[in-house]
């Protein structure tokens, strides 16, 4: 081969495509904003590479990874039986019934999902983050959302694990240690209810379960994700709890996860292509 054509080789090689993550947020029920996003990046033609969440988030990531189309997913919702589900809902409740249902749809290891995927977790000992990328994936979904006191901690190794969301409720920065390239983030928490806004009686429930709880929320439990993030969704779910469960509830979360993904599809598209400019 000529030193022109080496040269014509080395300077025409296809360049990587950038990696393009999906870091989804802790937040119940909220989780059908997820779902509604994805419709519309599903409808945009933007697929993830890389994909990370915490708590709700990790269980919708773990599906994307897998392969499950939004379609899939409201499926998998629609099979839930709100009602036996609810029957589990008492203070420290094991988690197993969780993690029984979720090995229907994602049964095996990490290792068996196509894209590479991470889960975040809280060690109920120091209050850290874990980040979990081996192991049973269905056990570590359920760790990751083990939220107290509704349910106790789940056991992975020597560790008794808890919900995710107190300290990286959305894991940006992790997607980025997996190699994503930019990242797309959605806050479900983005719009909370004010203190004045909660009723009295709620905020007592509130004190009285954060004196129980034994995980608290670290400093940068948000702020982390925010800075890692290139894009970050913030569907307005201020009038919805996270365990808003009934019908018009959940049809209603989806439509405002569809709509906010919508309004920042040209701000991902044209940031992907900034990236692939840089790369040239």
């Amino acid at each position: 081969m000529s030193l022109f054509s080496r040269l014509k080789n080395v300077f025409t090689r296809r360049r990587p495509k950038p990696k393009l993550g999906l870091a989804l947020g802790s937040g119940g029920a909220k989780g059908m904003a997820h779902l509604g996003a994805l419709k519309a990046f599903e409808e945009a033609g933007i697929v993830f590479d890389v994909v990370t969440g915490s708590s709700i988030g990790g269980i919708v990531g773990a599906l994307y990874a897998k392969g499950y189309s939004t379609a899939d997913m409201v499926g998998i919702v629609e099979n839930l039986n709100i009602r036996e589900f609810s029957k589990n809902l008492k203070p420290f409740a094991d988690l197993s019934f969780g993690e029984t249902f979720l090995e229907n749809y994602l049964d095996g290891d990490f290792s068996s999902l196509p894209l590479p995927f991470a889960v975040c977790a809280t060690d109920g000992e120091t209050n850290g983050r874990v980040v979990l990328r081996e192991g049973k994936l269905a056990r570590a979904l359920t760790a990751s959302a083990a939220i107290p006191p509704f349910f106790r901690g789940v056991e992975i190794g020597e560790q008794r694990l808890y919900d995710g969301a107190f300290s990286d409720a959305i894991p940006a920065d992790v997607c980025r240690d997996l190699g994503a390239d930019f990242v797309v983030g959605i806050d479900l928490s983005a719009f909370m209810r004010t203190e004045e806004e909660k009723g009295r009686f709620s905020r007592i429930v509130g004190s009285a379960i954060g004196a129980i709880t034994p995980v608290r929320y670290t400093e940068d439990h948000k702020s982390r994700g925010y800075a890692a993030t290139d894009v970050m969704l913030r569907p307005d779910l201020h009038d919805y709890r996270a365990t808003d469960v009934s019908r018009h509830a959940m049809d209603a979360m989806y439509e405002i996860g569809y709509t906010e993904a919508r309004s920042h599809l040209e701000e991902i598209k044209a940031l992907t292509a900034k990236k692939k400019e840089k790369k040239k």
